[in-house]
């Protein structure tokens, strides 16, 4: 069964995340009946997102060149950053068009149970910018951890907090809580804690 070219497709779509046997499969046939020039154009695409694409020399976002498109704009607080777990919050936060400053991109959480420590994220990269060792950026003035309200988000930002304390950086974590349309009958005991903790004052 192995050497059978389409349950070796599905086998490998099937170890995307999010994409079951059932779904590889539909895309596998989608594929195979598809003119041959589209499968030509899917693996170069491939090929070429894995050749092309590296990390940032200052922030670890992906990039095809040595900095990225954020950390090249000369527009952006350099000195403000902004903690991520992965490319996609990055992607995320710039759809807002709310931010100005630059990102650092951890690429992960840490979860000790899933064997994901401190030296597989790019910590140690963070620290450097942040105690002045990187040469290629300003040393920030202040650092939000942005990481997702999950038990492995929240384990990170301490983890970070206590990391960038004695650097003399401001650090802050970002707000949680109710999200705006949500109805406060259907929000969880944490949600509406955290709610009532981050409060602040009306201006």
């Amino acid at each position: 069964m192995s050497a059978d070219p389409l349950n070796r497709l599905v086998q490998e779509l099937a170890k995307l995340p999010g994409i079951g046997e059932r779904t590889a499969a539909r895309l596998a046939f989608h594929i195979l009946r598809a003119p041959a020039s589209y499968a030509q154009q899917l693996a170069a695409a491939i090929t070429e997102l894995k050749a092309r694409l590296s990390e940032c020399e200052v922030c670890c976002m992906l990039t095809e060149g040595q900095r990225c498109r954020v950390c090249r704009e000369p527009r952006r607080d350099a000195t403000l950053v902004m903690v991520v777990a992965t490319p996609q919050d990055v992607l995320a936060i710039e759809r807002t068009a709310s931010y100005s400053g630059t990102y650092h991109v951890l690429h992960g959480l840490l979860s000790p149970l899933d064997g994901v420590g401190p030296d597989a994220l790019r910590i140690r990269a963070l620290l450097a910018r942040c105690g002045g060792g990187a040469e290629a950026s300003p040393r920030p003035r202040e650092v939000i951890l942005a990481t997702s309200p999950s038990v492995e988000g929240d384990a990170t930002a301490l983890y970070l907090g206590r990391l960038l304390r004695p650097l003399g950086v401001r650090t802050t974590r970002i707000a949680s809580g109710v999200p705006i349309g949500g109805e406060i009958e259907f929000a969880d005991g944490v949600t509406l804690h955290r709610a009532i903790e981050d409060r602040r004052e009306l201006t």
